[in-house]
């Protein structure tokens, strides 16, 4: 299981702050990661006292809970509640996960909740995801074809051929495989990561695609592909249940067996 690691750019020295709860009697304790880069303060943990008893069931619901009431400039991402757009992707008490999807029940004694590991922090829990999105941008994920499209219709694949891009195409890209990587930890300049080559590996096996040769071409280096070496820990925090590990072997069988 993947555990905490602080953030690139941290440091805990900073003094935080302890927002009371003040008369509620169902209350939990959240620590979570603070820093403002613009401040030129060291990072801190602040201590957020939520009283379940007006709270939702969720972590995020206590994260808006914190802002709306307790602290405005805490800042996260989130957008749709629904574990959908992996907007809210952080480090919770030492795994990866959504915030929208993960109960405060399920989390014992105080909740520690910090940024994604081994990513820069642009502020307090949002990470820097400007490589990430360059590293999936690189691997050009579109369908590309030589043929010509048929007139009027769509490019049909059969029921079995469609069956195949189950367990990839849900990916929300939300980086928490990624993130808990100790291979993409150290290379994640050259190593493009679990989720990026789920999605690499999602037009692989798209029958319908027709640059399965340049995209394995583009695959085939000592760093890109191959500093996996399938420790799990991508498919143990995966919100979704999806396997970055198979697609990674799956891919390194189709580059065998295309050396055969």
């Amino acid at each position: 299981m993947a555990t905490f690691t602080l953030p690139q750019n941290s440091k805990i020295t900073g003094k935080g702050t302890v927002h009371k709860a003040d008369g509620a009697k169902n209350v939990k304790s959240f620590k979570v990661y603070r820093y403002d880069p613009d401040s030129g303060k060291n990072p801190r943990y602040d201590t957020f006292e939520i009283d379940l008893d007006e709270c939702g069931p969720m972590i995020l619901d206590a994260l808006i809970k914190m802002k709306s009431e307790q602290d405005p400039s805490l800042t996260f991402r989130r957008s749709c509640r629904e574990g959908i757009c992996g907007s809210c992707s952080m480090n919770i008490n030492g795994t990866n996960g959504l915030a929208c999807t993960t109960a405060i029940e399920d989390c014992k004694g105080e909740i520690r909740i910090t940024p994604l590991p081994h990513m820069d922090v642009i502020k307090d829990l949002v990470p820097d995801f400007t490589h990430f999105y360059a590293q999936y941008s690189s691997i050009q994920p579109w369908l590309k074809t030589v043929s010509t499209t048929p007139s009027g219709k769509e490019r049909l694949q059969s029921p079995d051929d469609r069956a195949k891009l189950d367990g990839l195409y849900e990916c929300i890209l939300c980086a928490c495989c990624s993130s808990s990587c100790p291979s993409y930890w150290w290379n994640s300049d050259k190593f493009l990561g679990p989720a990026i080559l789920l999605q690499a590996y999602r037009w692989l096996a798209d029958s319908r695609d027709e640059y399965t040769g340049e995209r394995l071409d583009e695959l085939e280096d000592p760093f890109r592909l191959y500093r996996c070496h399938t420790i799990m820990n991508c498919a143990n925090v995966c919100p979704k249940g999806l396997s970055p590990a198979k697609a990674i072997a799956e891919t390194k069988k189709m580059l065998a067996e295309r050396a055969m």
